[in-house]
């Protein structure tokens, strides 16, 4: 019974691309998808932010190598990460939520950027909303 529903819903959602789950697939893809590639990028060049000050120390101790070293291995997983969303939307968008919610743990575990945190709280809510979307959308990869 259960899959036959999904299957239903499924259904719908591919027949109906003007509906607006499917265009709020088509949103937090596309958001999922740019947002973390820029995000990994500005990591080596800190136009947006200096993302070293958001590493918790705890973390830069735990590390073979330096802070900033870290942070651009950083950017480099969340590059690949925002492609993985591009092309495998379900596998790639718990990867995105599971992510976010890692830094929400280092912020909190700082006692700082609380109001980062929390943002990045929605963000990952959204990262699980696209994987549900992912589900039954016409493209899900």
């Amino acid at each position: 019974m259960t899959n036959t529903i999904a299957a239903t819903a499924g259904q719908a959602f591919t027949r109906e691309r003007t509906s607006p789950a499917h265009q709020a697939y088509q949103i937090l893809h596309f958001a999922f998808t740019v947002a973390p590639i820029l995000a990994g990028l500005d990591k080596f060049f800190h136009l947006l932010a200096n993302w070293d000050q958001y590493l918790a120390p705890w973390i830069v101790r735990l590390s073979p190598i330096s802070g900033h070293s870290l942070m651009l291995a950083v950017g480099v997983v969340e590059m690949a990460a925002g492609l993985l969303v591009a092309l495998k939307p379900r596998v790639g968008a718990p990867v995105v939520a599971a992510w976010l919610c890692l830094i929400i743990v280092s912020l909190v575990s700082m006692g700082a950027y609380l109001d980062v945190a929390l943002r990045d709280l929605g963000l990952a809510l959204g990262a699980f909303a696209l994987y549900r979307l992912a589900s039954v959308a016409a493209d899900p990869a």
